[in-house]
C-alpha cells in the first residue's frame, strides 16, 4: 500500500468479513438458526471474596507476584498505583513495590521496546523512544505537539501554580484567554478555586493528564533552573536539534519565571492590593459609623414607656 492511500480495514473488520464468508461456505446451514453458545448472565462463576483472594496472595512466590503485576500493567490504560494493585489483588504494598522495581529493571530504555515509567503517581508501560517512530507508523497516528503559546502558558502555570490568568498574561505579555481555554478542554489545566482579593480572579493549576502527557512522576520532577543551566553544550545541541520549530526558547522562559525581580514585583502587587482592600474596608466602616450618627440625630429613638428614672 502506498503512502497516498488511506488506511486499510482493521483486524476486527477483516475477521468479520472472513467469518461471513465461512458462514456462506456450507449451503446446508442457510436455513438453520444459530444456537446460543454463551452462558447467560447470572449463571457464570461467582467472584472469589476479597478476603480469600488476599489470603491466597500472601502465599504467592515473588515470581508469581511479578507476573500478576505485569498483567495488570498490561491491562490498565492509566498509570497503575500500588494502592490500585492492593485493592484488586490483596497483595501487600511492599511486595508490589519490589515487583515494580524488578519489572522496571527489565523494561527499560535501550534493551526493551516497552519501558516502565513512573508517571502521575503510578506506573505505566509505554513505548520505548527508540521504537516510537515505528509504533506511530504502525498505528497511523501523528505525534502530539503543542504550539509555542500553549507550551509557554503551561510552563508558567506549572512553575507558579496556583496562578491567575492576569498573572500569566503579565509574564507572557499577550492575551492568553483562548490558549487557557484550549488547555482546559484538553484537561491539561484545571480550575483550583478563586483568589482572595478584589475581583476574586480564578486560580489555575495543572492536572494529572499534564503529568501523563509529559511523563512526569509529579510536579517535583520538573527541571529546576540550575539543572537547565548545568546541561552540557552537547546536550543543549541535542535538545535544539530534536525540538520542533514551534517549541519556545525554554531557557529564556524558565529564566524569566525564576527572575527574582519579577517575583518581587508580583509580590509587591499582591501587598499593594491587600493594603488597598484593607483601606477600603476601613473606609466602609467609617461610612457606616457616620451614617449611624446622622440617623441618630435626624431620627432619635422615642423614650421608653413609663418615662425615665425619677419621672412620675
Amino acid at each position: 500500500m502506498s503512502e497516498n492511500q488511506g488506511p486499510g480495514p482493521t483486524a476486527e473488520e477483516l475477521q468479520a468479513l472472513q467469518a461471513a464468508e465461512e458462514a456462506k461456505a456450507d449451503p446446508s446451514l442457510d436455513e438453520v438458526e444459530p444456537a446460543a453458545i454463551e452462558v447467560p448472565e447470572g449463571t457464570a462463576e461467582r467472584e472469589e471474596p476479597f478476603e480469600k483472594l488476599a489470603a491466597q496472595a500472601r502465599k504467592l512466590s515473588p515470581e508469581k507476584v511479578r507476573a500478576i503485576v505485569e498483567a495488570l500493567l498490561f491491562l490498565y490504560e492509566k498509570p497503575l498505583s500500588v494502592e490500585d494493585v492492593r485493592l484488586s489483588t490483596g497483595l501487600e504494598p511492599a511486595r508490589v513495590r519490589k515487583a515494580l522495581d524488578e519489572i522496571s529493571g527489565s523494561f527499560r530504555e535501550g534493551i526493551s521496546g516497552i519501558v516502565l515509567h513512573e508517571v502521575a503517581g503510578g506506573w505505566q508501560l509505554r513505548t520505548s523512544p527508540d521504537a516510537s517512530d515505528f509504533a506511530r507508523r504502525f498505528l497511523r497516528v501523528k505525534p502530539q505537539r503543542l504550539t509555542r503559546a500553549a507550551l509557554e502558558t503551561l510552563a508558567i502555570v506549572a512553575y507558579r501554580q496556583p496562578v491567575t490568568r492576569p498573572e500569566v498574561e503579565e509574564i507572557r505579555g499577550v492575551d492568553s484567554g483562548a490558549v487557557m481555554k484550549a488547555l482546559l478542554e484538553r484537561r491539561l489545566l484545571k480550575i483550583l478555586g478563586k483568589k482572595e482579593e478584589p475581583g476574586r480572579p480564578i486560580l489555575y493549576g495543572t492536572t494529572r493528564e499534564f503529568l501523563e502527557f509529559f511523563a512526569l512522576k509529579d510536579l517535583a520532577s520538573l527541571p529546576t533552573l540550575r539543572e537547565f543551566h548545568e546541561l552540557s553544550e552537547e546536550h543543549r545541541e541535542i535538545v535544539e536539534k530534536e525540538a520542533p520549530a514551534e517549541v519556545p526558547n525554554l531557557q529564556g522562559l524558565v529564566a524569566e519565571l525564576a527572575d527574582p525581580n519579577l517575583r518581587a514585583a508580583l509580590e509587591k502587587g499582591r501587598e499593594e492590593g491587600d493594603a488597598a482592600l484593607e483601606e477600603l474596608e476601613r473606609a466602609i466602616d467609617r461610612a457606616d459609623s457616620s451614617t449611624r450618627s446622622v440617623k441618630s440625630v435626624l431620627d432619635p429613638e422615642p423614650p421608653p414607656e413609663g418615662g425615665g428614672e425619677g419621672q412620675p
